[in-house]
Order: structure tokens, then C-alpha cells, then sequence
């Protein structure tokens, strides 16, 4: 028997078959999702001035405990252009610049005012510099505030705005073309011929690579015919070519001859994993190839965790493969053998519960399924209440 491949080396050797593709710099809102491709640095400080933190009153600490004269307003956009004195205080708000002179907020709850008298009605504040955000608070100019080949999420892009930045430097989206193979495959909703069978692994892997920086290139459904398949894959203009079905060693599983007819090398065939063993991978040109199994639950399988991973590679992303997390196990589990597998599961309360039927033609159960229960080759039998590893799919 073949040796076969464990999941993390095939990974690693996936990862290492193509580099990041080019850079491109694209607007603040075009952003979302892609990896950042250098470093962000602020242009600027946040804030880059002493700000009120409160509705208040600006005023000098060793003036407490007032009374005070009231000489002037302070907004947001609007600061107050004269220096406080001894005995003044400036009515602030939220956001507003420090006015010169002052150096503490007292807070409106506390200040009781008797026309541009303004008397202590509280504590007040207990120390210098109460209520007031400091000039570079949150970041100064030069800061490196976004690691490169971290996700650009909507909190990261806010981020990058307020520290002066219009547009980012990403990776440009990866191109993926994707088809079916088969001859009793058919698009859904088609009449059904004997034999026949709805084909769903484009779509599900579409949906799968939903936002994800690509650019989607279906091949559609291709026929169990050499020929045609030699022809669709040297016709392919991707960075990615991902196929389903055909990549086993049965007579009608022509994928892998044909893409060696077009003209690709096979890195590695046969993964230590279920479901998914018969997966491989290699290069087309300029495009790396993923041949996925044809069973829907290996497809899904695999494409959480190789193509998926793959594209956040070619996308620049630092850390591409999904990481477990470790929950409870909702009850006992049996002893693994040589292969990773992956138990389709649901959540319960922290506890994670595998699916009765594990077989990879199911959709049903991949269906309810929100979670993939990982077990290591070799992995001794886990009860109930005890931890272990999960990757959320839901």
C-alpha cells in the first residue's frame, strides 16, 4: 500500500507550489477581506491633541475648588483660540480640543453654573488631567499599526482611514477557474435521465470562496471524455484550477491523465485525511491545480482546508490554514486510525456532538453540521467531557 501523505505536509507543500500574487493599491472601501501586502504606518497622530473625553468645563487643576469665570467655548472642529488663565474655565465638549492653559475636564454633572459663574456642584475631578484623551493616545505618526499579511476587516480599514490612509497596498485577486467532471452530471433543477445526478460542488465551492478576494472562472460541467478535458485545461488562464470528480484510479477517472496530457506535473496525489483522500495537487503553467474528490462532503472538506487556505496564501495572508479551537466533547468518541479525520458535528452548548452517518456522499448531514470535529492520526478514544479540537464551518 502507497504511503499516504499527512494532512500538514500536504498543506505546507501546497503552500510552497506558488508565491503571493502581484500588488495592487486600491481604495480604503475596495479593501475589505484582502491581506495587506506591506506594513500600515500611521501618516499620522490620533489624536493629535489634548481632546476633552467629556461634556464638561476646561480648567486648571490647582484652581479647584473654583469658582471659576467663564470666558469661552470649546467644540469639536470649533476650539477655543485663547489661552485659559487663573480662575477660568471653558465650556467643552466631547471630541473638543484642550484650550491652552487648561489641563483637566470637569465634568458638566459636577458644575453648577450661576450665569458666567461657574461653581463646583460635585467631587469634581480627583486628579490632573482628568477626562482628557492625550495627544497620541492612540497612535503617533510612524507607528506600525497593521502588520503585513494581516486581514483587512472592517475595524482594521477604520483604523487605516483615521491614521491617513486613502487607499492600501493588497494583493490583486487571485483568479480561480473551477469545473465538474462527469458524465452522469447535470445542473440542478434538469430534468433527470437514469443515472443522472444534480451537480452542486461548483456552487458550494463558489460559496466557500465567498469573501475571498477572487475572481470566479466556471468551466462548468466536463465530460468523461480525455479529449475535452486535455482541451479545457490547456485553455485555462488562472492562478488556481480547482476540479471535482475524476481524480481517483478507476477507469473514467481521466482528470489526472488529462491534466498530464495538458501539460502538468503532479506534486503530490493521496492524503492521509478523511474524507478526501484522493486529492492532488500540482502545477498547470502559471496556475497551481487542486484535483478535489467528486463526493460532496470531501469536496467541502478539502476546500476548507486547501483552497480556501491556498487562496488567502496567493492573497498574502500571514496565517492561511484555519485553526482549531478546543471545546467539549458532547460525548464519547472512538479511537482513530492512520488517517486525520474530520467528524462532521454540531454544537451544543460549548459541547460538540459528531453526526451518526459519516459517510462523505451525505449532504444532509454536512448540511446541519456547523463544526468539523478534528481527530489526529493514531488519536486515542475520547469521553465524554473531555477536550477536543474543532474547526467552525457555519
Amino acid at each position: 500500500m502507497a504511503v499516504l501523505l499527512p494532512v500538514a505536509d500536504a498543506q505546507q507543500r501546497l503552500i510552497a507550489l506558488a508565491p503571493s500574487v502581484d500588488v495592487e493599491t486600491v481604495p480604503l472601501a475596495q479593501a475589505h477581506g484582502r491581506w495587506a501586502a506591506t506594513e500600515i504606518v500611521a501618516l499620522r497622530t490620533q489624536p493629535d491633541a489634548d481632546l476633552s473625553a467629556m461634556d464638561g468645563y476646561a480648567i486648571r487643576f490647582d484652581d479647584m475648588p473654583g469658582p471659576w469665570q467663564v470666558t469661552g467655548e470649546s467644540a469639536a472642529g470649533h476650539g477655543f483660540d485663547q489661552a485659559v488663565g487663573a480662575g477660568q474655565a471653558v465650556r467643552i465638549f466631547t471630541g473638543a480640543p484642550l484650550p491652552a492653559g487648561s489641563d483637566t475636564v470637569m465634568v458638566q454633572e459636577e458644575a453648577r453654573r450661576d450665569g458666567a459663574v461657574l461653581h463646583l456642584a460635585g467631587e469634581g475631578p480627583r486628579h490632573h488631567g482628568r477626562n482628557v484623551r492625550r495627544r497620541g493616545l492612540d497612535f503617533a505618526e510612524g507607528d506600525m499599526l497593521i502588520a503585513a499579511g494581516a486581514r483587512l476587516t472592517p475595524q482594521r480599514l477604520a483604523l487605516a482611514g483615521v491614521a491617513g490612509h486613502a487607499t492600501l497596498p493588497v494583493r490583486r485577486r487571485v483568479r480561480v477557474a473551477y469545473a465538474a467532471t462527469g458524465d452522469e452530471l447535470v445542473e440542478p433543477g434538469t430534468p433527470l435521465a437514469p443515472g443522472q445526478l444534480p451537480e452542486t460542488n461548483r456552487l458550494m465551492l463558489a460559496a466557500q470562496l465567498a469573501g475571498l478576494p477572487v475572481e470566479l472562472i466556471d468551466l462548468g460541467i466536463l465530460p468523461d471524455r480525455a479529449e475535452i478535458l486535455e482541451a479545457a485545461f490547456r485553455s485555462v488562464d488562472a492562478d488556481l484550477l480547482v476540479t471535482t470528480g475524476g481524480a481517483s484510479v478507476g477507469d473514467h477517472d481521466l482528470v489526472r491523465p488529462a491534466l498530464e496530457a495538458a501539460g502538468a506535473t503532479i506534486d503530490f496525489w493521496r492524503i492521509a485525511l478523511r474524507p478526501g483522500k484522493p486529492m492532488m495537487a500540482g502545477r498547470l503553467g502559471k496556475a497551481v491545480l487542486l484535483g478535489l474528490p467528486g463526493n460532496p462532503v470531501s469536496a467541502f472538506v478539502t476546500t476548507q482546508l486547501f483552497v480556501r487556505p491556498l487562496v488567502a496564501h496567493l492573497s498574502g495572508a500571514a496565517r492561511p490554514f484555519p485553526e482549531p479551537r478546543i471545546v467539549t466533547a458532547g460525548e464519547a468518541l472512538s479511537a482513530n486510525d492512520h488517517r486525520t479525520d474530520y467528524l462532521r458535528g454540531t454544537l451544543v452548548d460549548g459541547r460538540a456532538f459528531a453526526s451518526t452517518i459519516q459517510d462523505s456522499s451525505m449532504l444532509r448531514t454536512l448540511a446541519r453540521a456547523d463544526c468539523l470535529i478534528l481527530r489526529d492520526p493514531h488519536a486515542p478514544a475520547v469521553e465524554r467531557g473531555a477536550p477536543v479540537a474543532i474547526l467552525d464551518i457555519a
